[in-house]
């Protein structure tokens, strides 16, 4: 059965819009790291024949006073994804709700001080342009903690 197309909710922001193709096994996550507070939700699919499943999908939710702006935001991911903050091209992202940054197979902003939303996508499952339009769709809607 493939996940549902409505709008859905995490942490305060709708997602929209979810691209054709990607799993069928969804899975939501709260953890923290550093002092960051994350929500995230997971579409995999799978089993393959080796018994493994692949994240063709993930939006996370991030929530932290240092979030100040998005050089700030990219500053954490340098360290958290543990990027070359010399060597990580990413380039200018203009979500409607606040600025951000992308790279292949993700795009990351500040949706407000303090709150962040980072989407990522399998290559494989999830192009370029239904990742951006997956992104676009996540819209901030009400300002939980």
């Amino acid at each position: 059965m493939p996940p549902p197309r409505h709008r859905q909710l995490l942490d305060g922001f709708a997602l929209g819009w979810m691209p054709p193709g990607i799993g069928p096994l969804v899975s939501d996550f709260a953890y923290e790291w550093d002092d960051v507070g994350f929500r995230s939700r997971v579409w995999e699919s799978g089993p393959y024949p080796d018994d493994s499943y692949r994240v063709d999908l993930q939006v996370t939710v991030m929530r932290s006073p240092t979030f100040t702006d998005a050089a700030a935001l990219r500053g954490f991911l340098v360290e958290y994804l543990e990027r070359d903050p010399a060597g990580w091209a990413t380039d200018p992202f203009a979500h409607p709700d606040g600025p951000g940054f992308t790279d292949v197979g993700e795009l990351f902003w500040l949706a407000s001080p303090g709150v962040a939303v980072r989407v990522f996508g399998c290559g494989e499952q999830v192009d370029f342009r239904d990742l951006t339009r997956t992104a676009c769709a996540v819209r901030q809607v009400l300002p939980m903690r």
